[in-house]
């Protein structure tokens, strides 16, 4: 089973590179950058429900069929996978201010990747993994500790920069403001940076090469949107952005 795994994971890195470049001549029509060319949509409220939710479901799937489902440090990789996206699916949706919409095909692709992510975490940790690899002591180890808390602080820049980028501006103000509280001082799409950060953490906690290619995953759908989003303050802002200390996706990188 762990040699065919570990094609499946050649293949999703070499997938991943593939979109890192072609989203940098193709964007994907959601949110800032919709586009009528992407075919019929849903609310985006609906839309974010539809593509997170399938794997918040595959994932305690998985975990239920498992000879593995009473393994406590399984359970708590389980956990702080699923609050993730608990939160992505039905908290995140609902916080969405305004009116706008998600193609449906930007949703299937949505759900296609995750459905496999969940196939990449789930079965590397309930299914792959050396059954003796995650024992109790994993708990005690710098990997589990140090990336548990890059885990979290990944998460809170994530969802205190959404919080910003929602309360820029008042209901009835139709304004555009460039976000600069928080994280937003070094990076232009901050609660991308969170969300990198987060499965990074993810990543060094597992310590597993599943959880790496879900880092490298996110980096490649994401960075390339980030540019774009910078390229976009620049047109709008001008001068207002300092494009020497704010960069788009990685502080003082890039």
């Amino acid at each position: 089973m762990l040699e065919y795994f570990n094609i499946f994971l050649l293949i999703m890195t070499i997938v991943a590179i593939i979109v890192f470049i072609a989203l940098y001549f193709v964007t994907a029509g959601y949110g800032v950058f919709y586009n009528k060319k992407w075919g019929p949509a849903v609310p985006n409220k609906l839309g974010w429900i539809l593509m997170e939710s399938p794997v918040f479901i595959v994932m305690l799937i998985l975990w239920i069929l498992s000879e593995r489902n009473t393994n406590v440090v399984c359970v708590i990789f389980l956990i702080l996978f699923e609050i993730h996206y608990f939160q992505r699916s039905f908290i995140f949706p609902f916080l969405i201010r305004g009116k706008s919409v998600m193609p449906l095909s930007v949703i299937l692709m949505g759900v296609i990747f995750n459905v496999l992510n969940a196939i990449m975490q789930g079965g590397w940790i309930f299914y792959v993994a050396p059954e003796n690899m995650y024992e109790i002591s994993w708990l005690m180890t710098p990997q589990f500790i140090i990336g548990t808390i890059i885990f979290f602080a990944g998460m809170i820049i994530n969802i205190h920069s959404d919080y910003i980028i929602r309360h820029l501006r008042k209901p009835s103000d139709t304004k555009h403001y460039l976000p600069k509280k928080g994280m937003f001082k070094y990076v232009t799409s901050a609660n991308y940076f969170g969300e990198f950060v987060e499965w990074c953490g993810f990543a060094i906690l597992t310590w597993s090469l599943s959880g790496a290619v879900f880092a490298l995953w996110t980096f490649a759908n994401l960075a390339p949107r980030a540019a774009k989003i910078y390229d976009n303050y620049k047109n709008e802002f001008g001068n207002e952005l300092d494009t020497k200390k704010v960069k788009r996706i990685l502080p003082f990188i890039y």
